[in-house]
């Protein structure tokens, strides 16, 4: 069924994009067996506008959408995604034109690469490596876009103390098992997207936790979770291992999940932080 969105938005200056209402498109990831993300691609069909290019699968929006239930929608009518297989993580709009018209790329994850369907407005669906995309023939949207929407490999460390004390949910009469619990939420919630301080985007495919004190005899048995027991001080450890990492992991970026101005203080420059809401809310 057409919805209204079908059509040509022409702008003041007469250039004409699809999308009465604008347009949207759904950057879907999936961990790969090797935990690195793959994006899924749509080779658009030869009769459609730029055919012959990879793209993200997509289409207009009606009057009635929001650029999430949209992209959403067109994914799941041109690739036989299922929508409740896709978490969505943020929206990013990543064109726009004279008279308001916008492109919404939806970032999205999916436990899984998920089988797919072809419609007739594409060729193949594939399930593309990450760092292979950019070699990929794109269109020239989605490659003026792809820069700004690639991840990055993240290492994460936690600053567990600190987490943890941040939700007042007793934890501190059973400091072992409320770690480990944090902890296999946490395990839950990755591989993943993540976006990180200034907009870019990061892949977190681990979690790295620091524990000191009783937090030390918490069990953890989960691949997706590396604990550092601290001999003293967590924040000691952190820093150590912050500064033991920025300078040589040149194509992972370290960031430390942390709301402490002191350890903050003592991390290297290049070593971003993110709040311990930020994490928690992941849950």
């Amino acid at each position: 069924m057409r919805g209204d969105g079908d059509g040509w938005a022409v702008g003041p200056d007469g250039g004409r994009r699809w999308g009465r209402f604008g347009a949207a498109g759904l950057l879907l990831r999936a961990p790969l067996p090797d935990g690195t993300p793959a994006v899924l691609l749509q080779h658009r069909a030869a009769w459609s506008h730029q055919g012959g290019t990879w793209a993200l699968p997509g289409g207009a929006r009606d009057s009635d959408e929001s650029p999430v239930a949209a992209a959403v929608r067109e994914a799941e009518e041109e690739t036989g995604i299922d929508p409740a297989a896709v978490s969505v993580r943020t929206e990013r709009v990543t064109s726009g034109g004279a008279g308001g018209w916008t492109y919404t790329t939806v970032v999205a994850d999916t436990p899984s690469p998920m089988a797919t369907t072809l419609n007739g407005e594409s060729t193949e669906l594939r399930w593309v490596p990450e760092a292979d995309v950019e070699t990929m023939s794109l269109h020239s949207g989605f490659a003026a876009a792809w820069p700004d929407l690639r991840t990055r490999a993240v290492r994460m460390l936690l600053d567990t103390a600190n987490v943890l004390g941040s939700r007042p949910n007793g934890w501190w009469r059973d400091r072992p098992g409320a770690t480990a619990r944090l902890l296999a939420e946490l395990a839950e919630s990755v591989p993943r997207t993540v976006e990180l301080p200034g907009g870019s985007f990061g892949w977190v495919s681990r979690i790295e936790a620091v524990l000191e004190g009783q937090a030390r005899a918490a069990v953890i048995d989960d691949d997706r979770t590396l604990v550092h027991p601290a001999a003293g001080s967590g924040d000691d450890e952190l820093a150590v291992l912050a500064k033991g990492t920025s300078a040589v992991l040149d194509q992972v970026l370290t960031v430390v999940v942390t709301a402490d101005r002191g350890l903050r203080a003592r991390l290297p420059g290049d070593v971003p932080t993110l709040a311990p809401s930020t994490v928690l809310g992941w849950l």
